[in-house]
């Protein structure tokens, strides 16, 4: 059962991924400190919302992709521009102008 405060998260955390532009991502850590959560709270959040949120752009704080949804992040972010290497993102490239 999702509770009334989980459920402002998850609307928070839907709205926060929904930012996120096409080649640029976030760490769990990033989407919670900007909606006052912390990250296993986010991803909590993330593991309840649907395919039209672009839950590829969210990676761990080391840049590794999530392994969820057949392992197809890397390829998302490839297709958008995110700077990408191996399974790993370049955080510094692709927080440039976004998370600035």
């Amino acid at each position: 059962m999702v509770t009334r405060d989980e459920t402002s998260i998850i609307d928070a955390v839907r709205e926060a991924v929904a930012a996120i532009p096409p080649g640029s991502v976030a760490s769990y850590g990033d989407i919670g400190k900007r909606i006052g959560a912390g990250p296993r709270q986010v991803g909590r959040a993330m593991s309840l919302l649907d395919d039209n949120v672009p839950w590829w752009r969210v990676v761990y704080a080391d840049g590794t992709t999530a392994s969820c949804h057949g392992g197809r992040a890397p390829a998302l972010l490839l297709e958008e521009g995110t700077p990408v290497a191996g399974k790993r993102v370049d955080m510094q490239r692709a927080r440039q102008g976004w998370m600035d």
